[in-house]
């Protein structure tokens, strides 16, 4: 259950939510609400707006929108934004991250948290993009820098503010493409899905779905419809087996066609499933013990983690087959790229892998080799399934 607190800003009329976990919180936020608008100080306060301030109202909307270990990552993102910037070794920086006591003979550099959003320029916002840059990372540089054009857009949008317009990062360094499985290399994965009952689907079901790891380990047999022909992805798993019921990110939930191949290694896997007290539950879960027909399965059925199912079903699977070695993940990009070398329209294929953006498909996904049920059946061309 969530709480959501609606207003229109008093001086730019628009509607802002604001969403709680509790409802004491939504409680507290109206009644501060309700006494800045008596005192003035929603519409006096924003020529005093700070990027700091912009910063943590951005990261309070975001409570409740995703999970909490985005979330905690979306803070550690923005301390380069709001905190100074130290100047030394990775453990340097570590200890003040933890402690926030500044090291002696270290040299500390200013942030930009504490600038009003009406003096920021351009200007700044690149000098300090260079400075994360050099001291923490590009990584971290760019990571920031997308957070704090996410909160000043949202001051902006609240307090009717004109913002500095945020530097492009550039083309910077170039990327090289990820390794992925090609069309032939798949089909081999699927051939033996066939033959193997009881291990290769854990190794071909995220080509024939483009999942994320963490969606195919916390996939349950409920969201499995074999009546609408479809897989519903609806939570993931945590590292160490908890299921979060949440998805990476809210274009994530998301309904995914089943091919004819998928659905026929679905149904037999139900068959031979490891159970949770005797009841369908996960269905990629810990695998147990096979013994010989007719006796039964022993044990199985429990959360598999990502490091055991990296380990003992993906990278035994590839080398078993003699394939090269490619991240659980790459499967995602091999479905991508598929489908667009099919000729699938790239809304269509951001929808299917849970893109909020067709940018992203575009831009990071896509590697060159009508409905979504017609678009996944040409997977099972493309791997001559």
């Amino acid at each position: 259950t969530r709480y959501v607190l609606n207003y229109r800003h008093p001086r730019t009329r628009k509607r802002r939510q604001e969403f709680f976990e509790r409802h004491k919180d939504a409680l507290e936020r109206r009644n501060a609400l309700i006494a800045e608008h008596a005192t003035g100080r929603m519409a006096a306060d924003r020529s005093r707006l700070t990027v700091k301030d912009a910063v943590v109202r951005w990261l309070e909307n975001k409570k409740g929108d995703v999970k909490a270990r985005t979330l905690r990552g979306y803070r550690d993102g923005c301390k380069n934004i709001v905190q100074p910037i130290v100047r030394g070794t990775r453990d340097t920086r570590a200890e003040y991250t933890r402690n926030g006591a500044v090291p002696d003979d270290v040299e500390v550099f200013q942030h930009i948290g504490d600038t009003r959003i009406q003096d920021l320029t351009p200007f700044d916002i690149r000098n300090w993009h260079k400075l994360v840059a050099t001291e923490v990372g590009l990584y971290a540089a760019n990571r920031a820098k997308m957070f704090l054009k996410a909160a000043l857009e949202m001051a902006a949008e609240d307090f009717d503010l004109r913002l500095a317009v945020v530097p492009k990062t550039g083309r910077g360094r170039h990327k090289a493409k990820k390794t992925i499985l090609m069309p032939e290399q798949v089909a081999l994965v699927l051939k033996d899905a066939r033959q193997d009952r009881d291990r290769a689907i854990y190794l071909a079901f995220p080509f024939l779905t483009g999942v994320r790891p963490s969606e195919q380990l916390g996939l349950l047999w409920e969201c499995v419809d074999f009546d609408a022909n479809v897989v519903h992805i609806r939570r993931i798993q945590e590292d160490l087996g908890d299921l979060c019921e949440m998805t990476k990110t809210e274009a994530g939930r998301r309904e995914i066609p089943m091919t004819a191949l998928l659905r026929q290694l679905l149904l037999e896997w139900r068959v031979r499933c490891p159970r949770r007290g005797g009841e369908l539950y996960r269905v990629f879960p810990t695998p147990g013990i096979v013994r010989a027909w007719p006796q039964s399965r022993v044990g199985g059925g429990g959360a598999l983690t990502y490091a055991n199912f990296r380990k003992r079903f993906w990278m035994y699977g590839l080398k078993r087959l003699g394939l090269p070695h490619v991240t659980p993940h790459s499967a995602r990009h091999t479905f991508i790229s598929t489908l667009q070398a099919q000729g699938v329209e790239v809304g269509l294929v951001a929808k299917l892998a849970g893109h909020a953006n067709p940018t992203v498909t575009l831009g990071h996904y896509t590697q060159a080799v009508k409905g979504g049920a017609e678009a996944v059946q040409s997977l099972d061309r493309a791997f001559g399934a």
